[in-house]
């Protein structure tokens, strides 16, 4: 079983894998839309900002022959994916569903977080190597220009941090954090950068570009693993099924729970689908008992999309037909 069409429920939440929108169910629509013009402004700003010192750091990266701006720049390019995806999400929020596709387009976010967490694993497995052989056989870098490009990524950082602080909305608060990471990755090669100039020893570079290098793994292994429980239809990390099961069968009338599944449909979009065995059907308030199974989903657990089956005792004893 599956629920009705994301753009026909109560409530709505957007999102992206590791970074999530949701709109307050009680917001209006025009608030709501407001809302997402001012998020998506800010993470443009954002994305426009990283990925334009990711790229200025590939380039000073092969200029100055450092390798530790090459993978800070490695470093970016997650977060660009991120916030990438951040937008993505926030359009797709926009797109209604059809006929053909009854949950629109979400799914493709998923997609593109599984094809950038498998890019990025394959980078960085290039930069280990790399970092390997030049901590073996260190080479020489113009630590001038290095420091000069570095800085100017840990002040675009900065600003990017400025444009994303303060916001409500968990997308742009995910897109803080990953900039954070950016500005944290910077103060390190620019450390690196320090003890290189004061020892002249170079093979600093290639363990801060290592370092750099396993942040970029763990961060694109969990986009990987993340991405495929999603098509996998996996429960989401944050939802406890017995305690959702619990839950629902606590809810007056209610006897017994059955063919429990909760999904994610993208992120911080969640379904369940569910069979309720009560007392009589004929007797029970069918829709209270809904009503407050909905609402305690939505709350406990931001589960706004559902598909829930009422039966009597009777009948949850027929067979295994679902």
């Amino acid at each position: 079983m599956r629920p009705n069409s994301p753009g026909q429920g109560g409530h709505s939440g957007h999102g992206r894998h590791g970074i999530v929108a949701v709109v307050p169910p009680r917001s209006s629509a025009s608030e709501a839309g407001e809302a997402r013009d001012s998020d998506r402004r800010r993470l443009w700003t954002a994305l426009l900002l990283t990925a334009a010192i990711a790229v200025a750091e590939v380039v000073g990266g092969v200029l100055t022959n450092s390798l530790s701006l090459i993978s800070d720049a490695g470093h970016m390019l997650t977060d660009v994916s991120a916030l990438g995806l951040s937008l993505v999400a926030l359009w797709f929020a926009g797109k209604p569903a059809n006929v053909k596709k009854t949950y629109g387009y979400y799914r493709l976010e998923i997609l593109s977080a599984l094809v950038n967490g498998t890019l990025l694993l394959g980078i960085t497995a290039v930069i280990l190597v790399e970092s390997y052989q030049r901590f073996r056989s260190p080479e020489p870098i113009k630590l001038g220009p290095m420091i000069a490009v570095a800085a100017i990524g840990l002040l675009a950082n900065l600003v990017a941090l400025k444009v994303l602080h303060r916001r409500d909305s968990l997308n742009v608060r995910g897109a803080f954090l990953h900039v954070f990471g950016d500005a944290l990755s910077s103060v390190g090669v620019l450390a690196g950068a320090a003890v290189m100039w004061w020892t002249g020893w170079f093979r600093v570079d290639p363990i801060i570009s290592a370092a750099i290098s396993v942040v970029i793994v763990i961060g694109a292994y969990r986009l990987v693993r993340d991405s495929i429980d999603v098509l996998l239809e996996a429960v989401p990390p944050h939802v406890d099924l017995d305690a959702v099961r619990q839950l629902m069968a606590q809810i007056p009338g209610v006897t017994a729970v059955h063919d429990l599944h909760v999904w994610t449909i993208s992120s911080g979009i969640y379904a369940l689908s569910a069979h309720l065995v009560v007392f009589d059907p004929m007797v029970c308030n069918n829709d209270a008992i809904l009503s407050s199974v909905k609402h305690e989903l939505l709350d406990q657990f931001g589960i706004d999309h559902t598909t829930i089956q009422i039966e009597s005792e009777t009948y949850a004893h027929l067979g295994e037909v679902h």
